[in-house]
């Protein structure tokens, strides 16, 4: 197996055991452009669920100060939650889809 695959595809596996420590480290180890290409890539696919951990205080924020309504309130906050649940679930597929497709190139 090669060693530039090999290191490519724990870029995107590293979602179990250490999300932005190894991409940053394979960027700026790694020689190849290939490498260090999927190492940015996969950066980016773990900072996305850290971005929607965000999202819902905004959204819990902006709903407490247009006085809206509790229930609106309750309701927008939870479609948020639901909706951040759903990406971070077909982020956390995509990066294990792209480390095994990244595996299975001849």
């Amino acid at each position: 197996m090669n060693t530039n695959k090999l290191l490519s595809s724990l870029c995107y596996f590293s979602i179990f055991f250490a999300p932005f420590l190894f991409p940053i480290i394979v960027y700026f180890i790694a020689d190849e452009r290939d490498v260090k290409q999927h190492a940015k890539k996969s950066l980016f696919s773990h900072l996305v669920p850290l971005l929607t951990l965000i999202l819902p205080f905004f959204m819990m924020l902006f709903a407490g100060l247009a006085g809206s309504p509790e229930a609106l309130a309750v309701g927008i906050v939870i479609f948020g939650f639901i909706l951040i649940g759903v990406v971070n679930i077909a982020v956390f597929v995509y990066n294990i889809v792209q480390g095994i497709k990244i595996l299975k190139t001849v």
